[in-house]
């Protein structure tokens, strides 16, 4: 710390009786705060200091709920380390109270608006993109092969397209296609392939021998939207197919211009990955005024990461807006702990080692700040994993919290864009949807300046109001819908694989 440099704490809740240290190199034995409070050893940014004394057994609490219980004695001042912290029990699921707190719906936000693409089925996308989907893992290498091609012969003479994109993913074939569980991967696939920011152009490239058979992936049963590998006369004809194909698609995309659409036509994911103890004070707080905002504007927002939200969903089921939505959030809980058991796993695996080392000690705190991304709108409904989102509002997508588990299913929801917070970092991205970047500490961003899109961590100084990230938030929302901002994930080409949840047997 240097000489001029204030020790900072933030205590969320008054009843709380730990602290975060804000220090971006941590505080040292002796540093005593305006309080008086005195540290009684050093104690790292993001970390947790204690308030108060506690016992064996008593309860530490952080954003006004019990975190865990203190496995052994610790003096006020201490540094309270992840294995001084008893993960408590979580919530029982048939105990909780269901939309006894409907929050009042927030006023009306009228007069935005973005640039969109309509297409033919009355959606709104914010790209305008070639997405050419498999029906199965074997086609990948030739699909592969074919797009680099297209990119570099085909797409430069058809300037109004953004991007060709393979759809690839691991499943189709070698699995349990009529298994009960297999709805979430074929359903995931079907709707990602009618995104849309792929303008209803639908082209599907398939074996020809594959369980998923391609013809499950066109809804209107044209099987001109379908290339069959088995049925091309050598390696060759099977490129020269499908830059043909593509060349059609590209041609009809070519003509589309962006247009005013409504808020109401968005849809927004939230989602947080390399999560640390200011996440739910910082970032995660301002996505949530950013959400409201959204929802306040008509749009569809998506928060979602099921063992991310478990452990809080007592704070969740009383703001359904009715007693199905509760009900159905505590289905997608249920089945995600019967998930868990099966694989004798449980809650604990859950956070990384990297949360740790940014002072997150347990899921429980994990979780309480990440529901901080949903606001304070009512959640008006719950998809299933993979399940396209039919109504607006605030609704919770089950996911799993894997970054890129959660992205893909968020897709097939058919999220537009993507609002993702990190403390640790992470240069995660989609190639078929923006993905924006909300850092949780100034730190991040001083490093990651070329990764990072908007910084919360001003918030934790005090140079900053939840309210100011949050409208900062909702504008580059519409300017990166609009096309008028590109995020540094879109300027560097940075994306992920696809990757399928998939719970249902392998054979």
């Amino acid at each position: 710390m240097s000489l001029n440099e204030i020790p900072l704490y933030i205590q969320i809740n008054p009843q709380d009786n730990v602290a975060i240290i804000v220090n971006s190199k941590g505080l040292s034995q002796g540093t005593i705060f305006p309080c008086g409070l005195e540290l009684e050893e050093y104690v790292p940014q993001g970390h947790k200091v204690t308030l108060t004394n506690l016992a064996i057994g008593d309860a530490i609490v952080r954003y006004g709920e019990v975190i865990g219980h203190a496995a052994a004695p610790v003096k006020r001042g201490r540094w309270l380390k992840e294995s001084l912290v008893k993960l408590p029990t979580p919530p029982e699921l048939d105990e909780l109270p269901i939309a006894t707190k409907i929050p009042d719906r927030l006023p009306p936000l009228e007069g935005y608006t973005f640039e969109g693409y309509r297409n033919a089925d009355g959606s709104a996308g914010i790209k305008n993109i070639l997405g050419i989907t498999t029906s199965v893992q074997c086609v990948a290498g030739v699909l592969d092969y074919a797009v680099r091609e297209i990119k570099k012969e085909i797409l430069p003479n058809y300037p109004n397209v953004h991007d060709v994109v393979a759809i690839n993913h691991t499943y189709g074939c070698g699995v349990a296609i009529n298994a009960p569980e297999a709805e979430i991967p074929i359903r995931t696939i079907q709707n990602i392939a009618m995104h849309p920011n792929f303008g209803g152009e639908l082209l599907v490239v398939g074996l020809g021998c594959e369980k998923l058979a391609p013809s499950r992936l066109v809804p209107s049963g044209d099987h001109g939207s379908i290339v069959s590998l088995q049925d091309e006369n050598g390696f060759t004809n099977m490129i020269k197919t499908i830059k043909e194909m593509a060349e059609e698609r590209l041609t009809s995309l070519n003509r589309r211009q962006r247009e005013t659409c409504p808020l109401s036509d968005l849809v927004v994911g939230l989602q947080c990955g390399g999560s640390d103890a200011f996440s739910g004070v910082t970032a995660n707080p301002a996505v949530g005024f950013a959400a409201d905002l959204l929802v306040r504007g008509g749009a569809t927002v998506l928060f979602s990461e099921v063992t991310e939200v478990r452990d809080a969903v007592h704070l969740l089921t009383p703001r359904a807006v009715n007693e199905q939505v509760g009900k159905d959030l505590i289905k997608e809980m249920k089945w995600y702990d019967d998930y868990l058991m099966k694989g004798d796993a449980d809650r604990s695996a859950n956070p990384s080692p990297g949360n740790k080392k940014g002072g997150l000690s347990n899921v429980v705190e994990k979780s309480l700040g990440s529901i901080a991304k949903s606001g304070r709108s009512p959640i008006s409904g719950v998809l299933s994993p993979g399940e396209k989102a039919a109504q607006k509002g605030l609704l919770f997508a089950a996911t799993p919290a894997s970054d890129f588990v959660c992205g893909t299913l968020q897709l097939a929801s058919g999220m537009h864009m993507q609002v993702f917070t990190t403390g640790r970092g992470t240069p995660y991205g989609l190639a078929m949807a923006p993905v924006i970047k909300v850092s949780t500490r100034n730190t991040l961003m001083e490093q990651w300046h070329d990764l990072i899109d908007v910084n919360a961590g001003e918030i934790a100084t005090g140079k900053a109001t939840i309210e100011d990230v949050g409208w900062s938030i909702f504008h580059y929302i519409i300017d990166v819908a609009s096309g008028r901002t590109q995020t540094w994930a879109e300027k560097w080409r940075l994306h992920n694989d696809l990757a399928l949840f998939n719970p249902a047997p392998i054979t």
